[in-house]
């Protein structure tokens, strides 16, 4: 299978599987995903979904955000992970966009960036979700899926963005890293993954990945 029918086999895979799909996140605008995404480092989506709640029963705007203190904020988005990182982040992005954004998120790739705690991922999501600009967030788990699908080679989270923007058109990146998100989830999570489930990697991934799988031998036999 040539790159090119590799690619296009993952694309019509995964509409046929996920022809429909929403952000993993809970949100309601801008603002309550960015924070949402941000609170998602290192912590599952359904931690951060039992989260959100709490924290933006009480703040779910920069303006009341900033009511609160950080150590307030720290102690509710706690289970979140990186509580101290994360508290500081909120408190002061909010600050920024009161101060320099009229109180709303921008829609820059650059302006989001510049924000604390904010790396390119969770910009690339916001860009991507909460404005509808083209563009292809890699996470640890896209960036395991198509490292092991073969579509880049795995040096860099950064080098699978550039091959993933490369390879897959323009117009489906938005929709795409959300769908591959949800396969890796039911199919090929990165514990305990079985081959005879996970269809799109026993079809175009390498021999070499393959024989990673516990149940290889036992399904090529």
């Amino acid at each position: 299978m040539t790159k090119a029918e590799k690619v296009k086999y993952i694309i019509d895979e995964l509409e046929n599987c996920y022809p429909t799909v929403e952000v993993p996140l809970d949100h309601k605008d801008p603002y309550t995903l960015l924070i949402a995404v941000l609170l998602s480092a290192q912590c599952t989506d359904k931690r951060v979904n039992e989260i959100t709640p709490l924290l933006f029963k009480r703040a779910d705007n920069p303006y009341d955000m900033i009511k609160m203190s950080e150590a307030e904020i720290k102690e509710i988005i706690r289970p979140c992970g990186l509580s101290p990182m994360k508290s500081k982040g909120i408190y002061g992005l909010s600050h920024i966009l009161i101060d320099e954004h009229g109180g709303e998120v921008p829609a820059d790739m650059d302006a989001l960036e510049r924000l604390p705690a904010v790396g390119h991922k969770t910009a690339s999501v916001v860009m991507s979700q909460a404005f509808g600009v083209p563009a292809f967030p890699v996470d640890t788990h896209i960036h395991r899926l198509l490292t092991r699908w073969g579509v880049t080679n795995g040096k860099s989270v950064k080098q699978t963005e550039k091959d993933a923007k490369r390879l897959f058109p323009k117009e489906i990146w938005n929709k795409l890293h959300i769908q591959i998100i949800y396969y890796g989830r039911e199919y090929s999570p990165a514990r305990g993954a079985k081959l005879e489930k996970d269809y799109i990697t026993r079809n175009v991934a390498s021999k070499k990945i393959l024989k990673t799988y516990s149940d290889y031998l036992l399904i090529n036999e």
